[in-house]
């Protein structure tokens, strides 16, 4: 069987098993992650052609070529695993860390400062890609849950104060809130004024919160100050146009690549168990059910997988750029590069440690969508 048919065979069968589990919306999902994932490749690309770098292959997808065309020494290609791309440049080939050429056009030749440039470019993309994602949420509007009270808990401050089910707080110590989370951002332990909207009309009313026990994101227990509230439910569509949509664009973007970092933290340190990671298939789970909520929900999740994109790749793990960058910082300290073979032995090792990671998260991911986990 020739190596063309095993992939289109792959090709076919991953296609035919997303639809049947997913439906026509699975579609979608593979659009959204080879997008991103040739978006990471173009900053590789347009950087290395900066740097006078020769580029060999630019493939849309993996695995066998169905399509190529050459143009000025390159060849595009699509590839038949409809999964992302890659770039592969003179001199540099991840699958074979011995490959080396010096040629001008190489990036072998470069200095480390521009080969980091040119590694640095495409997790720079995917977090760039993002702000400008979170720059149209801006306008498009996301939903949010409004600062409506639901319930109010039984010797809170809530139940203390002069608050009612049904109201809404428009502002705490004059700061507008706009939806519900803006509210925890507020809560101090001093005595705050709440302005609220209640059956048309604006009132003011003042509590001091209690110390009580909540959860952070990753489960874990915490004290903080509560008012003893919950939300109603309902929702409130939040805008950010003009120049704002610039400043919410840039703080969702540092928001999303400090939870990623925060989740590895917290998986490294075992306070998120290693069985709640996932892989490509929950993000495909998760992306195509995004994809029937709506276009904001779709943005929102596509912007948070494009700066985790940015994010892991500059972990510095052989194979993956932040380790290649951390190779070329060792160049610029110690005057010279990697011993050759220490660094093939430290790439054949990357390469180990993310295949396992890789079937590690699809058996992860497996076990938890039949229910193994529960």
């Amino acid at each position: 069987m020739s190596k063309r048919l095993i992939n289109s065979i792959i090709a076919i069968s991953i296609l035919t098993l997303g639809l049947l589990h997913w439906g026509a919306s699975f579609f979608i999902t593979i659009l959204i992650i080879s997008f991103l994932i040739f978006f990471h490749e173009l900053g590789h690309f347009l950087a290395a052609k900066h740097m006078g770098v020769a580029v060999e292959t630019f493939s849309v997808g993996f695995g066998e070529k169905l399509y190529t065309k050459r143009i000025n020494g390159t060849d595009y290609s699509i590839s038949a695993i409809p999964l992302g791309g890659y770039v592969k440049m003179k001199g540099q080939d991840d699958a074979d860390p011995t490959l080396k050429n010096y040629d001008k056009d190489s990036y072998n030749s470069l200095t480390p400062i521009k080969r980091i440039y040119i590694l640095f470019a495409g997790p720079f993309f995917n977090l760039v890609l993002a702000f400008f994602i979170y720059i149209s949420l801006g306008y498009i509007g996301v939903e949010k849950l409004a600062p409506k009270i639901g319930t109010i808990l039984d010797n809170s401050a809530a139940s203390l104060s002069n608050l009612k089910q049904n109201d809404e707080i428009l502002s705490i110590d004059g700061i507008k809130v706009k939806e519900w989370d803006d509210i925890s951002k507020l809560v101090e332990i001093k005595p705050l004024n709440l302005e609220i909207l209640r059956n048309g009309k604006v009132i003011n009313t003042t509590l001091t919160p209690k110390i009580g026990k909540s959860k952070t994101i990753f489960g874990e227990d915490i004290q903080k100050p509560l008012i003893g509230i919950s939300p109603s439910g309902e929702f409130v569509t939040i805008y950010n146009k003009g120049f704002s949509s610039i400043t919410y664009a840039f703080s969702e973007t540092i928001k999303a690549s400090t939870l990623i970092i925060k989740s590895l933290e917290k998986i490294v340190t075992g306070v998120v168990s290693a069985k709640e990671m996932g892989g490509i298939i929950a993000i495909t789970d998760i992306t195509t059910k995004a994809a029937s909520i709506s276009i904001s929900v779709l943005l929102i999740l596509t912007a948070l997988i494009s700066v985790n994109l940015g994010v892991i790749n500059l972990l510095p793990i052989p194979v993956l750029d932040g380790g290649h960058i951390v190779f070329n910082l060792y160049e610029i300290i110690f005057k010279k590069p990697v011993n050759e073979k220490i660094f093939t032995y430290l790439s054949y090792m990357g390469m180990a440690l993310l295949a396992s990671l890789m079937v590690f998260t699809i058996v992860n991911d497996i076990l938890r969508m039949t229910g193994f986990y529960n």
